[in-house]
C-alpha cells in the first residue's frame, strides 16, 4: 500500500447518463395549481429557484435554436464534428444540425455511429472511413466535394483527426481548394487535462505509447524534459506496463489516470507517477478507455556554484557563448544569467577585467 506521503487520491463520477436522468421532485405535487403559479411567478435568477425551475425555458429555446439552425442552408463542404466521447448528452447544438443536414456522413465504425444518429432521430446516410479502407475512399469523399455536397467526418468519439483517422482527407480537402471547417466540442484530452489537477498552461499530447517496454522508455525519455503536461492515450491491457515505464523514465512526478471520462462510472486516480504505476501493477487488468497525464518535469533551483563548474569544464574547448548555451540547455537554467556567469570567469580567468576575448 502507499505511504501517506504518496497516497493516492481517487475521485468516482457519479454523473447519470442522459437517458437515465430524471427532473427534480420536491415534497409538493408540481400539478398542483398553487405549485404551477409559484412556478411561474418564482424569479429564475434568485437564490431560491429549483432546477427545473431557472431551467423551465431551456427546453424551449434549444428546440428554437435547433430548428433554426436547421432551416438554414449548409455550404458545400467537410464538416469535421466532434461528438460525445461517452454521455450522449455532451453533444452540441451546432453538430446536430450539421450531421442532420449533411449529404453523408463518414465514420470509423458505422454500427457505432448509429447509436449516436438513432439517439438524435437523424436520418443521414452513414458511411465508413477508417484506416484501412481511407485509401479507397479519399477520391470518393473528393468526388462528392467536388459535386457540391456536404460532407460530415466523425469519429467513434471525441474530435475527429487526433489520434484517429482524417488527417490524409483534410490535406487533399484543402490542397482541391474545398471548404474544410471544424466543430469543436468533446475532447478525452480536454476533459482529462482540466481535470487532472495538472498544469494546463502548456500541455503536449502524444497519442497511444508504443506497444514494446522498450519502445514506451525511449518515446518516454524523448518527452523527459519537455516543459509541460504530458497526454497520453492507452488501451486497458497496456495500462499497468505504460505506468510502469513512464515511471522509470520520468521519475516521480506529479500524475493522473482518467479512466472512462464522462460516463456513469468516470474515475480520477491521482498521485506520483511511480504510486500509480504500483497501484495498476498490484490490481486486476481494467476494463475501459484510460487517458496518463503526467505533470511536467520537476524544477529544482541550479546554483550558481553549479553553474560555474560546469563552465569551468566546456570554457576549456569552447567559446563564452557556445559554452553558456551548452551549459544552459544541461542545466536547465536560463541563458542569459548562465551567459553572465560565462563573461565573469573568462575575464578572471584572462586577469585584465576588460574585453570579452572569444565571446
Amino acid at each position: 500500500m502507499p505511504s501517506e506521503k504518496t497516497k493516492l487520491e481517487k475521485t468516482k463520477s457519479e454523473s447519470i447518463p442522459p437517458e437515465t436522468v430524471t427532473p427534480e421532485t420536491s415534497d409538493t405535487d408540481d400539478t398542483s395549481p398553487a405549485t404551477t403559479n409559484a412556478t411561474a411567478s418564482v424569479d429564475i435568477a434568485s437564490p431560491q429557484a429549483t432546477g427545473s425551475q431557472r431551467g423551465r425555458f431551456v427546453p424551449a429555446r434549444a428546440s428554437a435554436e435547433i430548428e433554426r439552425q436547421l432551416a438554414a442552408a449548409l455550404a458545400p463542404g467537410l464538416y469535421l464534428v466532434a461528438t460525445p466521447i461517452g454521455n450522449l448528452a455532451d453533444i452540441t447544438v451546432r453538430a446536430l444540425s450539421v450531421l442532420a443536414r449533411a449529404d453523408v456522413i463518414y465514420c470509423e465504425d458505422t454500427r457505432h455511429s448509429r447509436t449516436l444518429v438513432a439517439h438524435y432521430g437523424i436520418g443521414t446516410r452513414l458511411e465508413a472511413y477508417h484506416e484501412h479502407n481511407g485509401a479507397r475512399e479519399r477520391p470518393r469523399i473528393l468526388a462528392r466535394l467536388a459535386g457540391g455536397e456536404r460532407v460530415a467526418l466523425i469519429s467513434d468519439a471525441g474530435t475527429p483527426l487526433v489520434s484517429d483517422p482524417g488527417y490524409k482527407l483534410v490535406r487533399e480537402a484543402i490542397d482541391a481548394g474545398h471548404r474544410v471547417e471544424s466543430l469543436p466540442g468533446p475532447s478525452a484530452i480536454m476533459a482529462g487535462l482540466t481535470s487532472s489537477g495538472l498544469p494546463t498552461d502548456a500541455f503536449l499530447f502524444a497519442g497511444f505509447l508504443p506497444v514494446r517496454s522498450a519502445g514506451r522508455r525511449s518515446r518516454a525519455a524523448e518527452l523527459a524534459n519537455v516543459p509541460a503536461t504530458l497526454v497520453f492515450y492507452e488501451a486497458p491491457s497496456r495500462i499497468a506496463a505504460s505506468l510502469a515505464d513512464l515511471a522509470a523514465a520520468l521519475g516521480d512526478r506529479p500524475a493522473a489516470v482518467a479512466r472512462e471520462l464522462t460516463k456513469r462510472f468516470e474515475t480520477f486516480l491521482r498521485g506520483p507517477l511511480p504510486a500509480l504505476a504500483a497501484e495498476f501493477a498490484s490490481a486486476p487488468e481494467p476494463k475501459g478507455e484510460f487517458v496518463i497525464l503526467v505533470g511536467p518535469p520537476l524544477t529544482t533551483e541550479v546554483t550558481d556554484a553549479a553553474i560555474e563548474a560546469a563552465l569551468v569544464i566546456a570554457l576549456e574547448t569552447m567559446t563564452v557563448r557556445d559554452a553558456a548555451k551548452s551549459v544552459a540547455d544541461a542545466l536547465n537554467a536560463p541563458k542569459s544569467r548562465v551567459y553572465d556567469l560565462a563573461v565573469a570567469l573568462r575575464r578572471s580567468e584572462d586577469g585584465d577585467g576588460g574585453g570579452y576575448g572569444d565571446l
